[in-house]
């Protein structure tokens, strides 16, 4: 069972998202030249933030969204990112120095000049994104997987239905963590859940998030949530 932190006072003022069918707020942070070490940005939704030369050593970021954003040349020594999410991220020349990465997606995203020194990885995943100037990364390490494309696996028919269902959430869908931009089944996040949980509580779990789900969220721990919720109550 994974133990979701409740995440401790935020660092960040990151503006809410606006309900289904709404306008959208601008989201993440923008930040030239700052420091900002030690802080907390845990569940934050960085997503389109635009940072460059920025110190955010040893600050937490686990279970943060990435998606679209820009730090580029920034420092990361030392961070936590548990369960955290880089899609369409560009990253180049930034350091991750003695990072802890675990359960984390880099997706689609820009690693140039990124240095990875004496960084720690669990069930790190790469997706489509360019290795060949990445710095000081073992791509050895059996804690690190490096796919090309979205990687193809066998789930049964039930849990693809479950998977397709909870999608009519429209929250669900808004997230995008169960499907991609073509509108296919997100298999990245499924390889997460099932190296921690069976089909079934999956698809339990995701009945439970589909009459449930009442707010915009951007990562899986917000899916884990009500698959360790209906474990309890069974």
């Amino acid at each position: 069972m994974i133990k979701i932190q409740k995440a401790p006072k935020s660092d960040n003022k990151l503006k809410k998202s606006a309900k289904p069918g709404k306008k959208v707020e601008k989201k993440g942070m923008n930040y030239n030249n700052a420091e900002k070490r030690g802080k907390n940005f845990m569940y934050a939704n960085l997503e389109k933030s635009d940072c460059y030369k920025c110190d955010f050593g040893d600050s937490n970021f686990d279970y943060a969204s990435f998606r679209g954003a820009h730090f580029k040349s920034s420092s990361f020594n030392g961070c936590s990112f548990r369960w955290a999410e880089f899609t369409g991220a560009n990253l180049k020349n930034s350091s991750m120095k003695s990072a802890r990465f675990e359960n984390t997606v880099f997706n689609s995203s820009k690693l140039e000049g990124v240095s990875f020194k004496g960084a720690i990885f669990k069930n790190t995943i790469f997706l489509n994104t360019e290795m060949s100037n990445i710095k000081d990364l073992d791509l050895e390490s059996k804690e690190i997987k490096v796919f090309e494309d979205m990687p193809q696996i066998e789930i049964s028919e039930e849990f693809r239905v479950a998977i397709i269902n909870a999608m009519n959430n429209d929250y669900i869908k808004k997230s995008r963590v169960l499907d991609t931009r073509d509108g296919g089944i997100n298999t990245l996040s499924i390889m997460l859940l099932l190296e921690i949980y069976s089909e079934q509580e999956i698809i339990d779990g995701l009945k439970l998030l589909s009459e449930k789900a009442d707010r915009d969220f951007h990562t899986l721990s917000y899916i884990i949530k009500f698959i360790e919720s209906d474990e309890r109550e069974a």
